[in-house]
């Protein structure tokens, strides 16, 4: 993905605040019943629930979060859970950086 477009996709406080939380979910989220906090990622339920957003809005923010690899998603039964792209992330903050 070209930089414009990931920096488009940082551009929404809602995106950031879901990448802070994932950040330490397990101090941002209540503990869920299947899949690991941090391992698994957040299921996507409760990052709706957080950010008070219907699940098909939420679903929109993390589709554009998952393009710019931001995050990784994995299915755990008819669940989509998330985690962080911290290799991404870093290579991201890099380039910014450099850029600026």
């Amino acid at each position: 993905m070209q930089a414009e477009k990931i920096y488009k996709v940082l551009a929404n406080s809602k995106r950031l605040q879901i990448l802070d939380w994932l950040k330490d979910p397990r101090a941002h989220f209540r503990p869920q019943v299947d899949g690991d906090l941090v391992d698994d990622g957040v299921c996507a339920l409760l990052i709706a629930e957080k950010i008070g957003l219907t699940p098909s809005t939420l679903s929109e923010h993390m589709r554009l979060l998952v393009d710019a690899e931001l995050v990784i998603p994995k299915k755990i039964k008819q669940w989509i859970f998330y985690r962080r792209n911290e290799d991404r992330i870093s290579e991201i903050t890099k380039r910014l950086s450099n850029e600026l």
